[in-house]
């Protein structure tokens, strides 16, 4: 399949994986919404715990990123044989990895946690619903590895659908195991992860069973299993290794900035949760041009096109940018009105609170419509361990930045949010500077 550089070729590729790769992020927003009708104090507990699992899934993201940028790369190549390859290659990881994650949520949690959480009440909750959650892991993680397969070929289509039915039976489950409604326990927050898990479940066999009957992808030989390929294993996670660091890194931070803000109270956590929830929202479509453009820029160069590399970066940035824009200026401007239908709450003074940090935030999803694109520009072309040191240098710059300004200054939420705007500013810069100079050319994935 050969790819084009125009914005069509661009828009036919994220649509799909705006929400597909946005997953775990449908989940965060549903179990958030529901939980935030049941009490402030779960609503504060399921933005402490979901940005930890969101962690979790970035990791196994990150990995299956490796396999997508070397299966788009042979599928460049039309080297078919080697993509079924990768793409066993990937899942046999990602299971181990699944296992190891699985024990550390369910017995080592619990004194991690106390590193961050004052709140005893906060701590309860949390490793309740983690108690449910991470069963979830191994089918997120093999799930992971379809979309990176699918994505890496450049046939997202069905990921969008995939990701569809997830939601809705996660909502429909939300619905019954939290508020106990169908008959079900009314469970709280523990219900919300255990609906999230079963909605993993459900979304895996789906998508195991269209990958049966998918005769497009017979040429990659994928129902005949090969044998364990240590020496492909160690060539994706060299690549991959930095991407997951990365997501550690960015991720982590802001799981630190929580525990750092939940030491403020309460109620300062719950508002931050609920920008977080719709941050969350406006970031899905920068996060589908963010993995498209993998697979562009692998395929290109696979097809020895590295002159197309730089401008497709940009014109899918600024793609990104746009659509961005579209959902986030209605937001930021008229708060109360969108999200009323959604939260429902008689007391909006949430909503009323968090508007000053709603005016950052357009300016930071600015900045960040573009830069993650420009960030899995990076990885694309191989450059994970550049894209690995500036986002760890800007990560302690921006944890430092919070740190002084909740503690020592004490200037408060709307300040601790500009640490963002600081964060993709020097990120986006470091970037361009660098796929400018062309060093990458000499790169081999």
């Amino acid at each position: 399949m050969h790819l084009s550089t125009s914005y069509r070729q661009i828009f036919s590729i994220s649509a799909p994986i705006m929400l597909g790769t946005a997953a775990q992020n449908v989940i965060a927003l549903s179990d958030s919404i529901f939980l935030f009708h049941r009490s402030e104090l779960d609503f504060a507990a399921i933005g402490f715990v979901s940005v930890f699992y969101l962690i979790v899934a970035a990791i196994g993201y990150g990995f299956s990123k490796g396999g997508q940028i070397i299966i788009a790369r042979r599928a460049g190549e039309e080297d078919y044989k080697e993509v079924g390859h990768t793409f066993y290659a990937m899942l046999y990881f990602e299971l181990v990895l699944a296992v190891g994650l699985f024990f550390f949520m369910q017995y080592g949690c619990t004194y991690f946690f106390t590193l961050f959480v004052d709140s005893k009440e906060i701590l309860d909750k949390s490793i309740a619903y983690l108690n449910y959650r991470s069963w979830g892991v191994f089918f997120s993680y093999t799930g992971l590895a379809m979309i990176a397969f699918y994505t890496g070929i450049a046939r997202t289509k069905f990921i969008l659908i995939d990701t569809f039915i997830l939601g809705i039976v996660n909502i429909v489950l939300n619905y019954g195991l939290i508020c106990g409604r169908f008959g079900l326990p009314e469970m709280g927050i523990a219900g919300a992860g255990l609906a999230s898990t079963i909605a993993e479940i459900v979304a895996f066999v789906v998508f195991l069973v269209y990958v049966y009957f998918d005769k497009g992808i017979r040429k990659y030989k994928l129902y005949k299993i090969p044998k364990i390929d240590w020496q492909l294993i160690r060539d994706q996670q060299r690549l991959a290794s930095p991407i997951v660091a990365q997501s550690i890194v960015g991720l982590g931070s802001w799981f630190v900035f929580f525990g750092i803000v939940e030491n403020l109270g309460e109620r300062p956590l719950a508002i931050t949760n609920l920008v977080r929830m719709v941050f969350l929202f406006l970031q899905i479509p920068s996060w589908g041009f963010a993995s498209t453009i993998n697979t562009l820029v692998s395929h290109f160069i696979g097809q020895q096109k590295r002159q197309a590399v730089v401008p497709i970066i940009w014109k899918t940035a600024k793609f990104s940018w746009f659509t961005t824009m579209l959902l986030t200026i209605p937001m930021v401007l008229f708060p109360t009105q969108i999200l009323y239908p959604l939260l429902g709450s008689a007391d909006m003074s949430l909503i009323t609170e968090a508007q000053p940090i709603f005016y950052v935030l357009m300016v930071i999803l600015s900045l960040n419509s573009i830069g993650v694109v420009y960030f899995n520009g990076l990885a694309g072309v191989g450059a994970t361990y550049y894209g690995l040191k500036i986002q760890t240098w800007c990560a302690v710059g921006y944890l430092v930045y919070i740190y002084a300004v909740i503690n020592f200054f004490e200037g408060g939420l709307v300040l601790a949010w500009t640490a963002e705007i600081v964060y993709w500013g020097i990120m986006l810069v470091l970037m361009i500077w660098y796929l400018k100079s062309n060093v990458w050319y000499k790169l081999k994935v």
